[in-house]
């Protein structure tokens, strides 16, 4: 027989969108006779959005004193200089670094000290390979690729408590990341519109799981409905009954209609539902930008625009739990720190990443990043590598999530804090 807790792990449930259907009629028949009471007291929720391509944080967040990065992208550079030819200059953030004018929804939270930035931030791992360098941030193990679990999925288990619902750890993607693989609860919903269950694995254990799901349930159910607890179902019952379609946001706030505004739309949905999220995880693609990069105007400053856009109708959406949220993105690596002959740039090393919530260190642009001539550059040619993305990520988790186990956090890693989030 297999147990309450051993159902919900094995093989990792996946919830994805189809389009069509819903949640299986036997799962729904098992929850169609209980309550819905207020399942869970507010509980702390980390939110994560990984940049996938890798962000040039020179650009996102550029040291426009730096007259090295000028002379190394000529093209490509920006001023927080006004009366610039045509170009928007980019907003002035203390005299140093100034932020890209398409970001200027994030302005008001960095000026309120609700927005932190940590910049020269990435893995000690040198690949400049996405895969390798996104799997090595995702598990959290930058020098070992046989980890079986992610960094997000051990947060999980360490919050101190037995799951009471398959959502605890949620991300919004159409398969789990990487950051999510492992032995604790955690599901992946592309769209809670219309979704069914899949068990997350290999092709043959996905046909498995489509063609003979209800018949592991129908051998089980004795023992699950017994063990399982009406809090599983209950959860379930909340995503079946609530009308997710036509979710209003508060505040007459607007997600952007892109793939991680509704992404993050629904995080909030899952929030006010209450059904007991703790740890949210979302995607942002498109930020290999090798060619054309542009400046004020291009697929980057689309890109930045859309994210801090999204985080922000996210933020506003949330209204009065605000308190109870910090939102955190990450990327594989940074850029190179001189543009490439086809008005982009390369693959590099140091990023920068953005930090949002009430606890927050904000207003500050954390991290070392020293004067971009060659002598200080990773490999004469990138930005170095100055935060380890574990000291920054279990700073995070350890503040705002109450996590106090670093060891299992992040494996042979025993990195200082930097001061990103407040005590």
């Amino acid at each position: 027989m297999v147990s309450r807790r051993g159902f919900l792990k094995a093989g990792g449930l996946a919830l994805f969108g189809i389009g069509l259907g819903g949640i299986p009629g036997f799962l729904a028949d098992a929850v169609a006779s209980t309550v819905t009471p207020s399942l869970f007291k507010k509980r702390k929720i980390l939110v994560c959005i990984f940049q996938r391509g890798a962000m040039d944080g020179l650009m996102a967040v550029t040291p426009f004193t730096d007259n090295f990065l000028k002379a190394a992208r000529p093209s490509l550079f920006m001023t927080a200089a006004k009366g610039n030819g045509n170009d928007k200059p980019l907003i002035d953030l203390d005299g140093r670094f100034g932020l890209h004018p398409s970001m200027a929804a994030f302005e008001p939270m960095f000026r309120e000290k609700r927005l932190g930035i940590v910049h020269g931030i990435g893995s000690p791992n040198n690949t400049r390979s996405h895969f390798d360098a996104q799997d090595f941030m995702e598990s959290g193990t930058p020098f070992k690729k046989g980890t079986t679990s992610g960094w997000l999925n051990r947060a999980v288990g360490l919050l101190g408590h037995d799951a009471a619902t398959p959502f605890q750890g949620v991300s919004i993607t159409s398969s789990l990341p990487r950051s999510f693989y492992g032995e604790n609860p955690a599901v992946a919903i592309r769209n809670l519109s219309d979704f069914n269950i899949q068990m997350r694995g290999n092709v043959a254990g996905a046909k498995m799981a489509s063609k003979s799901f209800e018949d592991l349930y129908d051998q089980t159910s004795s023992n699950l409905l017994k063990n399982t607890g009406k809090e599983s179902f209950d959860a379930i019952k909340m995503l079946q009954k609530t009308d997710v379609r036509n979710y209003k946001p508060e505040n007459n706030v607007v997600y952007p209609t892109t793939a991680l505004g509704n992404s993050l739309k629904q995080i909030a949905q899952l929030i006010k539902m209450d059904v007991g999220m703790e740890v949210a995880f979302a995607e942002s693609g498109g930020w290999d930008t090798h060619f054309n990069q542009g400046k004020d105007t291009g697929v980057f400053a689309r890109n930045v625009n859309d994210l801090s856009n999204c985080m922000m109708a996210f933020w506003n959406d949330l209204a009065k739990y605000q308190d109870e949220v910090t939102v955190m993105t990450m990327t594989e690596f940074g850029r190179t720190v001189a543009q490439n002959g086809t008005g982009g740039t390369d693959h590099g090393r140091g990023s920068c990443n953005f930090i949002l919530g009430n606890s927050v260190n904000g207003g500050l642009v954390h991290g070392l990043v020293n004067p971009l001539s060659k002598d200080n550059l990773e490999d004469g040619r990138d930005l170095a590598v100055t935060t380890d993305f574990r000291s920054v990520f279990s700073e995070v988790a350890d503040t705002h999530l109450g996590i106090a186990n670093d060891k299992v956090l992040f494996p042979d890693f025993d990195g200082k804090k930097i001061g990103v989030m407040r005590a």
